[in-house]
């Protein structure tokens, strides 16, 4: 499996690690992924999914099923 955020998308970004004399070589700035069980209310029961921090902060907001409706993801699937 990729490391991808389920929810969001969010994946890896390119950069350059710069040293002290400015010598850049090419990188990767990964995402903060956790493996999250989620209690999703409509199917009454837990749900497993790789989410990034920022996903787990967004769902306290808008909820699980907002957020899944809006990535395109069928929760019964997880």
């Amino acid at each position: 499996m990729s490391r991808r955020c389920e929810l969001t998308g969010k994946k890896a970004n390119n950069a350059f690690a710069v040293s002290h004399s400015h010598r850049r070589t090419k990188r990767l700035q990964h995402v903060n992924l956790q493996s999250k069980r989620v209690w999703w209310e409509g199917g009454n029961r837990w749900v497993r999914l790789k989410l990034s921090t920022k996903a787990i902060k967004t769902i306290g907001t808008k909820g699980l099923e907002v957020m899944a409706k809006e990535a395109g993801i069928n929760l019964n699937d997880y």
